[in-house]
């Protein structure tokens, strides 16, 4: 009797570990750029620039998400997945090799555009390559892809920044990336056509609203850290926000209608959630509990380690959906909370890292689950459109938490009741994904979005 195949079964191996090694490094490159940005914006002289290396890089990667979907239905995977890794490894060529700051950031923005081209289009190569069965755990080994990157990224990015330069963290990244999408090539399956829609005119409306997205996000992302204009620039933001998403996102995702909406609404609140209080903790664990950058980093190495784990426990139980997602979240909700504690100095701080372990474990356990049903709850030809509505849905309400919270704390100063506040919120968050957790269960059949 045949064994059934798994991810790295000689079938699927090539492809398997190409996608996992470009994974990786998209991971280590986020962490790069993160760590070493306060050298970058030294030595090339562009503090004053300093949000847009973030923003710009987020607002490319939005609309590159809109546009690799509906390219990913109309022709397959191939072309957009291609042009997105091309465009990272040259954004990447563009940051390392800056002279100056505004050429750094063009380098930023190719990064994003490349990134988001490539990680919505790789959803629909999961769809077409691997067989349905299998996509749990194909996801689960995605998201173990970040493991690495996450334990030992910021330590190898600061040793090789502060020993010879922070530009070949840049170009390191760039010169791996092309024997992972070489490995990845030999492992893909021929081009499938396909019957959908041509890219044309009838695309360039949602486009457009895409890049309203974009504008909206990086102004409320770069408003909530920008003094004086902040007010301005965030209710400006979370307007143009109001008035575009409704056009990205399947009809009724605000409100979290049955079928995918609930999903894309679930990876939102989730995502926000999290990400929004992971800004929390080392910020926290320096300033309430005085340890060092290198100590408090360790809580973050430990929630990521957790994320693997609780991914690899939904691969192998991959149809318990309403109880994974409703506990993973459940468990965001509790970890955030424990976290809460790192206000109080009779707390151990080991009782705020546990905290942290056991958010982990939860968005481990939610975040692919999510994937697969996105695509489960896909009619063919639409998985592009709506990997680009899970992954717009996941950027822009994780720009909205962390934008919220943190022009709460630039407002008001690290006192405790704002990150009570900030974190009570976060947890309100958390658990009304675990409230509306079973509404993915559909009536109808899959690729339907009833109301």
């Amino acid at each position: 009797m045949t064994a059934p195949a798994t991810v790295f079964s000689r079938r699927y191996r090539a492809l398997s570990i190409g996608i996992v090694a470009l994974v990786t490094l998209v991971g280590f490159e986020y962490l790069a750029m993160a760590t070493a940005m306060p050298l970058i914006g030294r030595d090339l002289n562009g503090y004053h620039l300093y949000g847009l290396a973030f923003s710009g890089s987020m607002a490319a990667n939005v609309i590159a998400t809109v546009v690799g979907g509906r390219w990913s239905d109309a022709r397959g995977p191939h072309p957009a997945l291609w042009t997105g890794v091309a465009g990272f490894v040259a954004g990447l060529l563009v940051s390392g090799l800056a002279p100056v700051m505004e050429v750094f950031l063009v380098g930023r923005f190719l990064q994003g555009l490349g990134g988001g081209l490539f990680q919505v289009s790789l959803y629909v190569l999961v769809a077409q390559a691997y067989p349905s069965a299998m996509h749990p755990r194909v996801f689960s080994v995605l998201a173990a892809a970040w493991v690495l990157p996450s334990v030992v990224g910021p330590a190898v990015t600061g040793f090789v920044a502060e020993t010879w330069s922070w530009r070949w963290n840049f170009l390191g990244v760039a010169v791996l990336s092309i024997p992972a999408a070489l490995i990845m090539w030999r492992g893909m399956p021929m081009p499938a056509g396909r019957a959908g829609e041509a890219m044309g005119r009838a695309f360039l409306p949602r486009f457009a609203w895409a890049v309203c997205a974009a504008i909206g996000a990086a102004l409320l992302q770069y408003g909530s850290g920008t003094a004086g204009a902040a007010v301005p620039l965030v209710v400006a933001g979370l307007v143009v926000l109001a008035l575009t998403l409704p056009r990205l996102l399947p009809k009724g995702t605000l409100r979290a209608a049955r079928g995918l909406p609930t999903v894309i609404a679930l990876r939102g609140l989730i995502a926000g959630s999290f990400f929004a209080a992971e800004v929390f903790v080392p910020l926290m664990l320096v300033q309430e509990r005085h340890l060092n950058a290198v100590q408090a980093g360790l809580a973050l190495t430990g929630g990521s380690l957790a994320w693997s784990l609780g991914s690899w426990i939904q691969g192998r139980r991959p149809h318990a959906r309403t109880l994974t997602i409703r506990l993973g979240a459940t468990l965001i909700a509790a970890g955030i909370c424990v976290v809460a504690f790192a206000v109080v100095p009779a707390a151990p701080v080991l009782v705020v890292f546990a905290g942290w372990v056991v958010a982990g474990l939860g968005i481990g356990m939610v975040f692919p689950t999510l994937s697969v049903l996105v695509l489960e709850l896909s009619a063919p030809g639409e998985e592009g459109r709506n990997s680009a509505s899970l992954g717009v849905g996941d950027s822009v309400f994780s720009v909205v938490a962390v934008a919220l919270t943190g022009a709460l704390l630039a407002a008001y100063g690290n006192r405790t009741w704002v990150y009570l506040t900030c974190l009570g919120l976060l947890v309100v968050t958390a658990g009304t994904a675990a409230v509306i957790g079973g509404r993915f269960k559909h009536r109808r059949e899959a690729g339907t979005m009833e109301v």
